[in-house]
């Protein structure tokens, strides 16, 4: 599989919810515009950085290159929450995220030059490839890229969290609403968080009282919750692949970044037929 399909994604035609409406109006609030402004036919993409996952050494973990993660029927774990309320680990899909072979062109590389030459043409730019796209390479070539041998021949660029590719979903994610109202942090926070000023008249309009209470988490001033970034703030390299950000939070310490972007084709990948 290279890319979401139309069997992975809910429908845009699809009825919402009326959680699903509740939901939808309250992410349009935190990004500053109806969701249903957005292209529906997009992939969206939920991406973390940061130094939590850069120190611990998370995104160099074997595991992101086991067969049954790149083929995406094994989805890791995040080592944290997005918020300190909850208790609900993200989850990463190896299949769909971006890693980047940089030294697959070096005479010096420890990979297999057959290897190495087939995973150039499954790279959509430069020595970056989904997921998704090697895994059929480590059978056909017999090559195991969790040998210690090969550990330095890999990195993951952009870690995408599990997402059905449609932005609700997305911001779902990111958000860590879940998709019930049970799935909410649970009232009361261990330790509140106060939404900056400037948010408390956008907040308002969320008539769910703990989804208010939820979402202020991510419109604070970054001490105890996390903060919005402004559009121009939220950068990723995959911009440089044509894709576009449309909403980012950060904690105030520089520990984790959570992004949302539209892909390009080209980073998104051919639908399969």
């Amino acid at each position: 599989m290279t890319a979401e399909t139309p069997a992975t994604r809910e429908s845009s035609d699809a009825p919402l919810s009326d959680w699903d409406r509740q939901l939808a109006h309250a992410f349009g609030v935190l990004v500053g515009r109806p969701l249903d402004e957005f292209d529906p036919d997009a992939i969206y993409a939920v991406g973390l950085q940061g130094n939590a996952l850069n120190e611990s050494g998370f995104l160099r973990e074997p595991g992101w290159v086991h067969p049954q993660a790149l083929n995406g029927a094994r989805p890791i774990s995040c080592p944290f929450g997005l918020s300190s309320e909850s208790d609900r680990q993200p989850l990463f899909d190896p299949s769909t995220s971006i890693f980047d072979f940089g030294r697959c062109d070096s005479p010096r590389s420890p990979l297999p030059k057959d290897f190495a030459a087939a995973l150039k043409t499954v790279c959509f730019a430069g020595s970056l490839a989904r997921g998704a796209d090697i895994a059929p390479l480590l059978d056909r070539f017999d090559v195991d890229l969790t040998a210690p041998a090969l550990k330095d021949t890999w990195e993951i660029y952009f870690p995408r969290l599990v997402c059905d590719g449609t932005l609700l979903d997305a911001l779902r994610v990111a958000l860590d609403t879940g998709r019930t109202p049970g799935e909410l942090v649970p009232l009361p926070f261990t330790f509140p968080t106060e939404p900056e000023e400037e948010w408390e008249e956008e907040l308002a309009t969320i008539e769910h009282p703990a989804l208010r209470t939820h979402l202020a988490y991510f419109c604070t001033d970054g001490e105890e919750g996390l903060m919005p970034l402004c559009r121009d703030e939220t950068t990723s390299a995959l911009v440089d692949e044509g894709c576009e950000p449309v909403a980012g939070w950060e904690d105030g310490h520089g520990q984790i970044t959570v992004m949302v972007m539209k892909l390009s084709p080209l980073v998104a990948g051919p639908a399969d037929g």
